[in-house]
């Protein structure tokens, strides 16, 4: 079984950057796809970065692409999201996901989900 802590969330106005983390425990995720989503108030989760196991390949959804960078330490069973450029519309709840595969995955099915952390940018 894997828990999946996230943290850094917070709030910022816009143009700010946030750090957040994900550290994992249970087991080691050195092999697991991670991936992170978020979901605003009244709407569904949505895709926002994928990172496979050796963090070689990256996909990220179009609205933050060019802004967010997702990066992994094995090492320490821990990925993070540099959030860079906040707007108003990046306020949501932020979840950390791992996912047994190892490969890239943009959908929900992931095995594992953290508690989320709230992230809201004020205009």
């Amino acid at each position: 079984q894997v828990q999946l802590v996230e943290s850094g969330g917070g709030l910022v106005q816009a143009g700010d950057s946030l750090r957040l983390s994900c550290a994992a425990s249970g087991r080691t995720v050195s092999t697991y796809t991670m991936g992170w989503f978020r979901q605003a108030p009244g709407k569904e989760r949505e895709f926002v970065v994928t990172i496979n196991w050796s963090g070689s390949i990256t996909y990220y959804a179009d609205s933050v692409k060019g802004r967010f960078t997702i990066s992994r330490d094995n090492a320490k069973n821990t990925v993070y999201l540099q959030m860079n450029s906040l707007k108003p519309e990046d306020t949501a709840v932020y979840y950390c996901a791992a996912d047994k595969s190892g490969r890239p995955r943009v959908s929900l099915g992931y095995d594992y989900w953290g508690q989320g952390t709230q992230v809201t940018v004020s205009s």
